[in-house]
């Protein structure tokens, strides 16, 4: 394909390569290769189920471990709500008073019938909520809570809409964030470190809120914040194509680049410094009625991680600095075959002892992420899978649909057996044996992107999204799964969620 100067000098701008454009209209054309699953990764094979005599102990690894090392939480944050009140614009475009009932549409009926149970509804006092209702004005109700005249929520980031109602104050799910962090992200200085990916158009949306209520939490929780922010790099966005593979531009010729996916976000990942990084997505908080059982399973998972991190490190420092006998080489078998489910392969199948050890050292010396996991309870989205690889070994992987053939029935069927459910809980710990920080992108395996079909202007077209962040951008990972309970799963997907006892308690 011939790129013109202009061409060029976008794709420059981009801080991207031509060759990195050619590879992925590569991409479009031979496609991703799925995934091999081998089978669900169930409790007793994949999945820890934790002991409640363990708890304690997990809980103190912790808690020991934090009290001198480097913790920040990390939130995607990106990209507006508009989702999240799809049911609400299907609403406002198609509603006809004189053609639909209310009963026509039973979310947004769900949601004019609560609207007084919503923690945001005191902010529509103002902007004539009430005479809305009475006059059953259910277009004006929907538009008071989408447009700019009311609260603007279908514009806004979700991580600065009201989710939660208390006594005295209501929260947005970035306050309950901040919230949390103070619980199990909190220093020995009283430190509070958060990152937010967040989009640049959302910039002063974010700071503003941050200015209002930084202060009231810091006095709250006796602690200092250090919040930062970050936007996706425009150096992971990637072309998109028509269906017969030419590029898609805009009306002036330009090339069109669209951000490829969370996927990106490892490269956002990997500008932190920190011993111990907890991953939440922003929309997964609870109402702090509930939070102390969250509180609890983030240590254990933070535990389990420590404990896990103490041994790998003692072998790696005996690997790496001495011989060592047929018990220890026992010993480290038997920890990666019984802790971290890798079985390792014999001396006998190296030419010598020191590319054994090169080869002990490469399984080990990686970062190290423990994954909540909840039980399946129907949620759309990937799960926890033993996948079989190119070189036969099998993997503890985190699978989405899109990289499963589901024309495969074998495939299709190992995938619809999942009995859990990722819910994006995850705790990583990202520097190795030595106190270096890890290059998190020589971990990623660029063969598990995928591609979709999306729609612009009337026209199909194909864009392509990067290795996920928590599944193939953290393929090369020691991964343990470990259940977590359901009810620290609370995501609020629709606007409707809001009304689920872990939101709304009263």
């Amino acid at each position: 394909m011939e790129f013109s100067k202009k061409d060029l000098e976008q794709i420059q701008g981009h801080n991207l390569s031509l060759a990195q454009i050619e590879k992925q209209l590569e991409n479009f054309k031979i496609g991703f290769p799925f995934v091999n699953l081998e089978k669900p990764a169930v409790i007793g094979d994949g999945i820890l189920q934790v002991e409640e005599s363990k708890v304690i102990d997990y809980v103190n690894a912790f808690e020991n471990y934090a009290s001198c090392a480097s913790l920040v939480k990390f939130v995607p944050a990106s990209g507006a709500a508009t989702r999240m009140f799809k049911d609400l614009y299907d609403f406002k475009s198609s509603f006809d008073s004189s053609k639909n009932s209310l009963e026509d549409f039973p979310a947004v009926k769900e949601v004019i019938d609560n609207i007084k149970q919503f923690a945001f509804y005191e902010s529509l006092l103002p902007l004539g909520i009430e005479k809305a209702i009475e006059e059953k004005n259910y277009l004006k109700i929907v538009e008071l809570i989408l447009e700019d005249k009311g609260l603007s929520y279908g514009q806004s980031p979700k991580a600065t809409i009201v989710f939660h109602k208390y006594d005295d104050e209501v929260r947005t799910s970035f306050e309950e964030h901040l919230v949390e962090a103070a619980k199990y992200c909190l220093n020995d200085k009283k430190e509070v470190k958060l990152h937010f990916t967040i989009s640049g158009n959302h910039q002063e949306k974010f700071s503003a809120l941050l200015e209002k209520v930084k202060a009231k939490y810091e006095e709250r929780f006796s602690c200092t914040y250090e919040i930062e922010f970050s936007e996706q790099k425009s150096s992971t966005d990637t072309v998109a194509v028509y269906l017969d593979n030419s590029l898609v531009r805009d009306n002036e010729g330009n090339i069109v680049f669209r951000p490829a996916g969370h996927g990106a976000l490892i490269e956002n990942l990997n500008e932190i410094n920190a011993d111990i990084v907890f991953i939440k997505n922003i929309d997964n908080v609870i109402h702090d009625k509930y939070k102390e059982i969250t509180y609890k399973y983030k240590k254990i998972l933070a535990g389990i991680l420590v404990t896990l991190k103490k041994e790998v490190d003692s072998y790696l420092n005996i690997i790496s600095k001495q011989s060592f006998d047929e018990s220890i080489l026992s010993k480290i078998k038997l920890f990666c075959r019984n802790n971290l489910l890798i079985e390792l392969k014999d001396l006998s199948s190296f030419r010598d002892f020191e590319e054994y050890r090169n080869y002990l050292l490469s399984v080990l010396n990686k970062p190290i992420r423990v994954c909540g996991m909840v039980k399946n309870e129907g949620q759309p989205g990937g799960g926890p899978f033993w996948i079989r690889k190119e070189n036969g070994e099998l993997s503890l992987q985190i699978v989405e649909s899109a990289q499963v053939d589901m024309k495969n029935e074998k495939q299709k069927e190992i995938f619809n057996n999942s009995t859990h459910f990722n819910p994006v809980d995850l705790v990583c710990l990202i520097k190795n044996f030595k106190g270096e920080k890890f290059e998190l992108t020589d971990f990623v395996d660029y063969n598990t992107g995928f591609i979709t079909e999306k729609s612009q202007q009337a026209h199909k077209i194909k864009v392509q999204e990067l290795p996920g962040l928590w599944n193939g951008s953290m393929a090369n990972w020691i991964t343990i799964f470990v259940q977590v309970p359901l009810e620290t799963f609370t995501p609020v997907k629709t606007i409707n969620n809001l009304l689920d006892k872990g939101h709304n308690p009263f």
